[in-house]
């Protein structure tokens, strides 16, 4: 059986024995500590360090750019040792250290009312400049790899809040919801044309459709329910929509934070699966998550990353919390996150190990 066959299997409820051993990536900081490990240095990108863990990625991606088109020039207005002030591509000004590895602090954006939309929009449209010249070429590689193939589904919520920031997108969805939605429908049109542009030019159906949202704090959700039926939800189904037309069955949402408020309207809106990351940080049980909501919640995910930092009987006993799940399929397991700076590289390759050795 074949890496996509198994993953196939598992996310489909069929027959499998075993786990694909999933490496996603590492904090940069984590990387040169496993250099200092004995991780060679000339193992320098994710598919190299895939290779030397003989690992896999969740899945293969393919698609066109779903960014702003064109994007902004980045113009950095201050700059010092530590860090640089600057508008990046996407018109937010922020604040970006140099020497660690964090989220930047947003400082001023571009996007701010619904005044500020219609010249926003006119970069995210349809434009053969958005497909890549070696399409083909990337659609053989996939195909012919041994891995899943993800399509790109977007963001309806994410991406406003990264272009706006939290608190111009709260005044929004309740000041101007009409506009709210206009963006949410914006992007699913721009998603649907990219699939359009895409699946027809494959020879296989894409095993997964794959959106971002990080739009939950430790908390709940940054748009409460009933902003959510009222202007995202059409965005969602019209995606899967045209999923439906060419055959593709699973479509996931990436997300950060407490979502089980938002899981049961992901569901309704046709988003079937889910791929909750970091798990470790606030608690969230997966196995919970699946006795609540039944199958039809698939999960990648669930390994608490925290973990990998304390040795192998914790991580021995979080695979061995997480069995139910494995054995019940729809689950894939893998950690919830960006591997840590705190993980020794005998400690990752111990979990990497047991999950190469694991039997359902």
């Amino acid at each position: 059986m074949t890496t996509r066959e198994l993953w196939q299997n598992i996310m489909h409820y069929g027959e499998f024995d075993r786990m694909p051993v999933i490496h996603w990536t590492e904090w940069p900081e984590a990387r040169e500590r496993w250099y200092a490990e004995g991780l060679p240095r000339d193992v320098d990108d994710h598919g190299g360090i895939r290779a030397y863990f003989d690992a896999v990625p969740q899945w293969n991606k393919v698609g066109v750019d779903l960014g702003l088109v064109p994007d902004f020039a980045q113009d950095v207005l201050e700059e010092t040792d530590q860090y640089r002030i600057l508008r990046d591509r996407d018109g937010v000004i922020k604040k970006d250290w140099k020497h660690r590895s964090c989220i930047p602090q947003f400082m001023d954006h571009t996007l701010k009312t619904a005044a500020d939309w219609p010249a926003f929009k006119a970069r995210l449209q349809p434009d053969p400049a958005r497909v890549p010249e070696d399409l083909d070429e990337r659609i053989r590689r996939a195909e012919e790899s041994d891995c899943a193939i993800s399509m790109k589904a977007g963001s309806m919520m994410g991406w406003i809040r990264n272009w706006m920031g939290v608190e111009n997108m709260s005044y929004l969805m309740y000041d101007d919801p009409d506009c709210y939605a206009d963006m949410v429908d914006t992007i699913a049109d721009l998603v649907c044309w990219g699939l359009d542009q895409v699946v027809p030019r494959m020879h296989t159906v894409t095993d997964i459709c794959h959106g971002w949202e990080d739009i939950c704090g430790k908390t709940g959700p940054l748009v409460s329910p009933m902003v959510f039926e009222k202007c995202v939800a059409q965005g969602y189904r019209k995606v899967r929509s045209k999923l439906d037309h060419y055959g593709i069955q699973l479509y996931s949402i990436d997300t950060d934070g407490d979502i089980k408020e938002l899981i049961a309207h992901w569901l309704e809106a046709g988003v079937n699966v889910q791929f909750p990351v970091e798990i470790g940080t606030w608690n969230a049980d997966p196995m919970a998550y699946r006795k609540q909501f039944g199958r039809e919640l698939r999960i990648i995910g669930g390994f608490n990353k925290l973990v990998l930092e304390k040795g192998p009987a914790e991580i021995d006993a979080e695979i061995e919390r997480r069995l139910p799940l494995m054995r019940d399929g729809g689950f894939l397991l893998m950690p919830d996150h960006l591997i840590t700076p705190g993980t020794s590289l005998e400690n990752y390759q111990y979990y990497l190990n047991a999950v190469r050795t694991l039997r359902l």
